[in-house]
């Protein structure tokens, strides 16, 4: 059964769930499979279809990449927001004290999470060029965004993170993953939401980002 939404609200209500993921309800199978389907409906580079969704709800392999997620998240890393970036995150006061609370939710619980998506893509972008980085991930990310926008239709919450970036390799190794030859894009919790009334997120003002024949 999927939500009634139109197409504008699926698009502007697919909100990074945190707290508010159903941590006592299991997620059908059948359900996963209906999204991964649409998910490989998305634009892929040259038709290559590198595209690969790892599913985990066993119990004691969810208590490893649980564990693995947390240690990566003390690891974190990334390069730092400048002033822009600051201005922009904090444009809505109470916003990212909202996102941090999330977080720390998330980090307490997320051992609890029914499944766990990882997208993965084959091809490494380590040291690539933009025009191959932007052809892998050009490959992957739209797929990842049409499953989480059909989870979103089956009353399902999930929120993008790239934990798994400081500790790819070993995630990839708990996994089976060949890292040498696999990229694991993301880490995303899936699970049922505790009710349905998601809103749009309030962002910087359209003339911000939008720019008309030039920069």
């Amino acid at each position: 059964m999927t939500l009634d939404l139109s197409p504008d609200e699926l698009l502007s209500t697919t909100r990074a769930v945190r707290k508010r993921l159903d941590l006592s309800r299991p997620v059908p199978r059948r359900l996963i499979e209906e999204c991964v389907d649409l998910a490989t409906q998305a634009p892929t580079g040259r038709n290559r279809q590198r595209w690969h969704f790892l599913i985990v709800t066993d119990h004691d392999r969810r208590q490893i990449v649980a564990d693995i997620f947390r240690r990566a998240l003390a690891v974190g890393g990334g390069q730092p927001v400048n002033e822009r970036d600051l201005r922009r995150m904090n444009a809505h006061p109470g916003s990212m004290e909202r996102i941090h609370d999330g977080l720390r939710h998330l980090y307490d619980n997320v051992h609890r999470v029914p499944a766990f998506v990882i997208p993965a893509v084959e091809g490494r972008t380590d040291r690539a060029s933009v025009l191959d980085q932007s052809m892998t991930w050009g490959s992957i990310l739209p797929a990842v965004w049409s499953f989480m926008l059909a989870a979103r239709a089956r009353g399902l919450g999930t929120v993008w993170t790239t934990a798994q970036g400081p500790l790819e390799r070993e995630l990839a190794k708990a996994l089976g993953v060949p890292y040498d030859e696999v990229m694991l894009a993301a880490f995303i919790p899936l699970a049922y939401t505790i009710g349905t009334d998601f809103k749009p997120a309030r962002r910087v003002p359209r003339e911000e980002v939008l720019h008309w024949n030039r920069w």
